[in-house]
């Protein structure tokens, strides 16, 4: 990072900026963690998210090379070192300061924090001021331009104050509709939108304007909105589109995903969609619908590597050779106490990398993700396509392991929907 520069930045702008390591993009900024121990609370990580299953990196703020207008650019050589997510006490702009209220000292409602300024100063990156205004909150739902408008107005006119008329209707017929500087300002900006920031708008909306927003979005975008919103805003958006709409967004999500959405919906309702999709789709997701609420424990296998924690490399690896061929899972050895506890797991790539001499404890992972036995079926999936982990340890509420889940069970179930 050039220490000369004198920049700043919004958080609404940074939010969502492709993030690179050269020229390979490997994900987006997600948030951005400070440190309040200054004056002014000081950037210490950028929070990355990924897609297809990889775990969110936590880049220290000296590992970030460029913090352009379109990408960041991270001096690092690789991903992986940089895996977690923010801990108990760090906080984050967007998810802990965005949208939420600020109160005067008598706890009472003075306004909401739709933006925040940044400034980097001599190298470092520090948070300097909350923004309230209007024009913030236009920024926050993506309508930059017409944030600019009004700010401009504003200016003329010498109050921070902007008639919400400039902001809160839509016209029944947004398609036809083209005398206002706001709805155009909005079909442009709506495929800009993230999916989740657009399911909060649209919750927010009458049903009609809601309505007249969703059905200019383009069938990847509107469907992967639809998998945002809430389950009493999906059954209204459903019943308001025309079938062969519904059906269109349905086709283009994954058998797990469409299900998801039409286990809200009566059964009737749901029976009409599917016969308008593809046949083959239409089988995995009626398939998962009747297995949604299963129990993993009833799925899960006790065919698992097993040793105590001070047991060494050496010797794992002598007994790995003969308890693989009777496991259903090889590729991770589970650590547990003498009363079945899970306390960590290796895989088998870390086995082979490890000392012999060292001891399993000493280099087991301790962080894990695990389901509860009375998990079901469904929140197993969910947790295989976040993590792509070809299996996850089963506990009960003891934390004492019942078994592990493999992954291609889960796809087998689901008609390899995940």
């Amino acid at each position: 990072m050039n220490t000369n520069l004198e920049k700043t930045y919004l958080l609404s702008d940074l939010i969502g900026l492709s993030v690179k390591i050269g020229t390979k993009k490997i994900g987006k900024l997600a948030d951005v963690i400070v440190t309040e121990a200054g004056k002014m609370p000081e950037v210490t990580h950028l929070l990355i998210s990924r897609s297809f299953g990889y775990k969110s990196l936590m880049v220290p703020w000296a590992k970030v090379g460029d913090l352009g207008v379109k990408s960041v650019a991270l001096d690092i050589a690789a991903p992986e070192p940089f895996e977690g997510e923010p801990e108990q006490g760090q906080v984050c702009l967007k998810d802990h300061l965005l949208d939420k209220k600020v109160l005067d000292c008598d706890d009472d409602e003075v306004e909401v924090v739709y933006d925040i300024k940044l400034a980097l100063r001599h190298g470092r990156l520090y948070a300097t001021d909350v923004d309230c205004s209007r024009a913030a909150f236009l920024r926050r739902i993506g309508l930059k331009r017409l944030a600019n408008f009004v700010r401009e107005i504003a200016a003329k006119i010498k109050d921070d104050t902007i008639p919400w008329t400039y902001v809160q209707r839509l016209p029944e017929d947004i398609t036809g509709f083209k005398g206002s500087v706001k709805l155009n300002v909005l079909k442009e900006k709506l495929p800009e939108i993230h999916p989740v920031d657009l399911a909060d708008i649209l919750e927010e909306l009458d049903p009609d304007e809601r309505l007249a927003i969703f059905n200019e979005l383009e069938t990847e975008h509107a469907s992967d909105t639809l998998e945002e919103v809430e389950p009493r805003v999906q059954r209204e958006l459903i019943a308001a589109l025309e079938k062969k709409r519904a059906a269109e967004l349905i086709d283009d999500m994954t058998p797990a995903q469409a299900a998801d959405i039409l286990a809200v919906l009566p059964a009737a309702d749901c029976d009409a969609l599917l016969e308008l999709i593809d046949a083959t789709d239409a089988g995995k997701i009626r398939h998962l619908l009747e297995h949604h609420q299963d129990r993993i424990a009833d799925f899960a296998t006790n065919h698992l590597i097993t040793f105590k924690p001070g047991i060494t490399i050496h010797e794992v690896l002598r007994q790995y050779r003969t308890a693989a061929p009777t496991a259903d899972v090889v590729m991770y050895v589970y650590v547990l106490d003498d009363h079945g506890a899970l306390l960590g797991a290796l895989d088998i790539r870390e086995l082979l990398q490890a000392n012999e001499s060292d001891r399993v404890e000493d280099v087991m992972t301790t962080n894990l993700v695990t389901l509860n036995a009375e998990d079901t079926v469904k929140a197993a999936a969910k947790l295989f396509t976040r993590y792509s982990f070809r299996a996850i340890p089963v506990v009960d509420d003891c934390n004492v392991m019942i078994g592990a889940i493999p992954y291609r069970d889960v796809m087998d179930l689901k008609h390899h929907y995940v």
